[in-house]
């Protein structure tokens, strides 16, 4: 068994750079994507003119990318070499992709004890390896892109979460209760609830006769209401506020 590790070791260490050529022309950021919004959501427009940012900011960049009208399609998260950002953006144009934001930091470096290992773990399995091992101590990063639609504008303009409280009982079992509301965690820049003045981290509790619990709550409600001049209630640093807002109509 010795004998034939040490085999498959010089068999892969001579072999042509055909499979490493193949792995540099993959495109990590597509092949590493997960679409996160089940509805296929896409720009609006046929052929939209994508554009790229790099940053280091990715919570700050959620707010306010949501802020703005976007909403998020999905995300590539992968680890790899040196991989140019440039990528993400073709595989956000393939997508159809107002903007990505494309994210990068350093890792480590490769060693070749593991790789070594990796090697040895081959021969006793399947026998194969990624063709990535027989690179040189190539740095790593991690990498992290997030491609993002502009949504029509909204009936209401928020973007919500449902808060439970976790509280422990005598016998030390967790009990989680519901909060009442919805947590707003994002106000869309121009948008009928911004109009009528929620703000970030307000709760959302009623909407006209609708009281308002769950995400499904708020979707039923603003439908039933579009078009029309509604009552929220609300609540702000604890104080239950009521105003009015004029809902759009799709």
């Amino acid at each position: 068994m010795l004998k034939s590790t040490f085999a498959l070791i010089l068999l892969l260490a001579t072999q042509p750079l055909l499979a490493v050529e193949n792995l540099a022309a993959e495109n990590l950021y597509q092949s590493n994507y997960k679409a996160q919004n089940n509805a296929g959501l896409k720009s609006l427009q046929a052929a939209p003119e994508t554009k790229m940012y790099v940053s280091n900011h990715k919570d700050e960049d959620n707010i306010s990318m949501l802020e703005n009208g976007y909403d998020m399609m999905g995300s590539s998260d992968f680890e790899a070499g040196n991989v140019p950002a440039e990528l993400a953006l073709t595989h956000a144009k393939s997508i159809r992709a107002d903007t990505v934001l494309v994210y990068s930091k350093y890792a480590s470096k490769a060693s070749n004890i593991n790789k070594l290992e990796m090697i040895k773990e081959a021969a006793k399995t399947t026998g194969e390896v990624d063709a990535s091992v027989l690179k040189g101590n190539e740095e790593q990063y991690k990498y992290f892109a997030s491609y993002w639609a502009k949504l029509p504008p909204p009936l209401l303009g928020v973007h919500v979460v449902k808060l439970v409280r976790a509280e422990t009982p005598a016998d030390d079992g967790k009990v989680d209760r519901e909060i009442a509301g919805l947590k707003i965690l994002a106000v869309i820049k121009g948008s009928p609830a911004e109009k009528a003045g929620l703000h970030k981290a307000d709760s959302i509790t009623k909407i006209g006769d609708v009281i308002v619990n769950k995400p499904d709550d708020l979707f039923a409600a603003v439908k039933k209401y579009q078009g029309k001049v509604v009552q929220i209630g609300y609540t702000h640093d604890d104080e239950q506020l009521q105003t009015q807002v004029q809902l759009n109509t799709r």
